[in-house]
């Protein structure tokens, strides 16, 4: 995959183009987004590898099976050709392109058939078209691909109250009848309920806090509150997790929108939700690295005039696990080995605890270390420069394989150092 493309998988590559498409007219068809029950969701951290047969085999068999697949690709969070430079090359990336890809490498995976739909910011009326509502009605499953999360909103729903288009009334229908809908990095997050992230750094945004919009400026934590298209309503996701340190900008955002519970999706893993809405969905782990669930039911902000918090419960899932949203109630994968720790308490500090699993490398430190009290990392940052501690709570569990960590309630402290 060309490292561009990669790299356009992230929130914020972010245009002022996005904010001036004229929004078409509500169609007949389209109605208000209400969901209810239904089939499956495949949500990625991002930067998923073209080979990561369990994600793109597991989407395949969700749409009905090799031979049998027929799923429709969604890629308006790109840029149109028109934005793209390398358009025309085989390093390019948007929206036409993109789809063309992610169709090779369905088929390759025994898809019957991956389309493009022909939605984007250039063609926003396209998701109000009969032949195009059409197509979509056709396909066993869905898969939306990367770029900016807010583009999804602008061309598949209408008006301030993001009325479904008939497009997206078409894909909610169909999930709730048991289609399996798929998204990577922004094609996840715009599956997201209310106050859905809409970009931001971890710093500034954990010193200034959470502010409702859709902002270029990339610096500033924003938040959608009406949200995605609410396919998922267990809690907030964020993407590109653990590589990107965005556990503390999560923190945040949960905290000032009064949201209990996050779900932190790393780079080339999924969350897999069954029996969406029903009550019998299940979630679980397939991938690379992990799933992390913040509980913030008993944290407390701290911290005079600097934002503080303290009391966050961490739960890190890794492949395999699974997770009752119902209970709030991890469920580690048969076969994984208790880590009780060696009492020692030898853990290196990174210095840059929210970038690059920082704050996973510390969580490691402290499961192999049973002589720690808590653990404490800083970031690079300075202004001001902040401070992670963790420590063990008292359903505190540590399990591993494969050299993978999986635990439950490690307590997150975050405050200015």
């Amino acid at each position: 995959m060309p490292l561009n493309r990669l790299l356009a998988l992230g929130v914020g590559a972010v245009t002022a183009v996005a904010l001036s498409v004229p929004l078409a007219p509500a169609a007949a068809a389209a109605g208000p987004s209400h969901h209810r029950t239904g089939g499956s969701l495949v949500l990625v951290g991002g930067a998923l590898a073209d080979d990561n047969a369990a994600i793109y085999g597991g989407i395949v068999r969700l749409a009905g099976g090799p031979g049998k697949a027929r799923i429709g690709i969604f890629t308006a969070a790109a840029p149109v050709p028109s934005e793209d430079p390398d358009a025309g090359t085989p390093d390019c990336n948007n929206s036409v392109c993109n789809g063309e890809y992610y169709a090779k490498i369905l088929k390759s995976f025994g898809a019957a058939d991956a389309q493009w739909i022909p939605i984007d910011l250039d063609h926003p009326e396209k998701a109000d078209e009969p032949a195009v509502v059409a197509q979509i009605n056709s396909m066993t499953g869905f898969f939306f691909g990367g770029g900016d999360q807010y583009r999804y909103v602008t061309t598949m729903t209408r008006g301030a109250a993001q009325r479904d288009s008939a497009a997206l009334a078409v894909v909610r229908r169909k999930l709730r009848q048991g289609a399996v809908v798929a998204g990577t990095s922004a094609g996840a997050q715009i599956m997201a309920g209310r106050d859905m992230i809409t970009g931001g750094s971890v710093d500034p945004g954990l010193r200034d806090g959470a502010r409702p919009g859709y902002f270029e400026d990339s610096s500033i934590l924003g938040y959608l509150p009406k949200g995605g298209f609410g396919f998922f309503t267990d809690g907030l996701l964020d993407t590109h997790f653990s590589r990107r340190g965005r556990e503390a900008r999560s923190i945040r955002l949960a905290s000032d929108t009064r949201n209990h519970r996050v779900f932190g999706l790393d780079e080339n893993t999924a969350l897999v939700v069954t029996g969406v809405g029903s009550r019998h969905q299940q979630l679980r782990v397939v991938g690379q690295h992990g799933v992390t669930v913040l509980d913030l039911r008993r944290a407390r902000v701290t911290g005079t005039p600097v934002w503080g918090v303290e009391g966050v419960r961490w739960t890190r899932l890794t492949g395999g696990d699974g997770y009752r949203a119902d209970r709030w109630q991890p469920v580690f994968g048969p076969g994984k080995q208790r880590v009780t720790g060696a009492d020692t308490c030898d853990v290196t500090p990174s210095g840059d605890v929210f970038w690059n699993y920082g704050l996973v490398n510390l969580a490691e430190g402290l499961v192999d270390n049973a002589g720690c009290a808590s653990v404490s990392d800083v970031s690079w940052e300075n202004d001001p420069q902040w401070e992670a501690t963790l420590t063990r709570g008292r359903g505190f569990v540590a399990y591993r394989a494969g050299g993978s960590t999986a635990f439950a309630d490690v307590v997150i402290g975050i405050g200015a150092k």
